[in-house]
């Protein structure tokens, strides 16, 4: 029994820079830099309220304060993860019509790396908001990371072996 060749096993080079390209941007996403979208002035909004003795209003200024998760130290990362979450969703417009024309091993994987990264991270939202107590947390957070890791094992095992995704959707598609 003859192994056939396939575009994907001439090298597990461009799956291993996209994995080392993932874990980098998670690493910096921990460190974070500073909020380009999130500023004070971009949360107020006037209010006016008339004063008792005069009748002009005054113009006073609310606030709409944040949680306390976006102060401090973890606001430069969560800023950070933010930007990289739109790249990413950006990313994944442009690899739709790349794939379609130009399909092959790199773009194989990195259509595995970006959707496993783009679930997870989606999932994790959800986590985040509808899971709570911190044993559950805990529980969740390592069912996700599981669920990414096989995703991504999947997906890579798929290339690798069989056609890849770029020839896997076309093929759905021509029927």
């Amino acid at each position: 029994m003859t192994q056939q060749l396939h575009p994907g096993n001439a090298g597990d080079l461009g799956w291993c820079i996209i994995m080392a390209a993932i874990v980098r941007l998670s690493s910096v996403c921990r460190r974070g830099i500073t909020p380009l979208f999130y500023q004070s002035t971009l949360l107020a909004r006037p209010l006016v309220v008339p004063h008792k003795h005069q009748e002009q209003p005054h113009l006073l200024t609310a606030r709409i304060h944040s949680s306390q998760a976006l102060h401090g130290s973890g606001s430069k990362a969560a800023s950070l993860h933010w930007t990289a979450e739109r790249a990413l969703s950006i990313m994944l417009l442009a690899m739709g019509p790349v794939a379609y024309f130009s399909p092959g091993p790199v773009m194989d994987y990195s259509l595995a790396a970006a959707l496993t990264l783009h679930g997870h991270w989606g999932i994790g939202q959800v986590i985040t908001d509808y899971v709570h107590g911190e044993p559950k947390v805990k529980l969740a957070k390592a069912g996700l990371f599981l669920l990414s890791t096989v995703t991504f094992a999947g997906l890579c095992y798929f290339n690798y072996n069989d056609v890849g995704i770029c020839k896997a959707v076309a093929l759905l598609w021509s029927k």
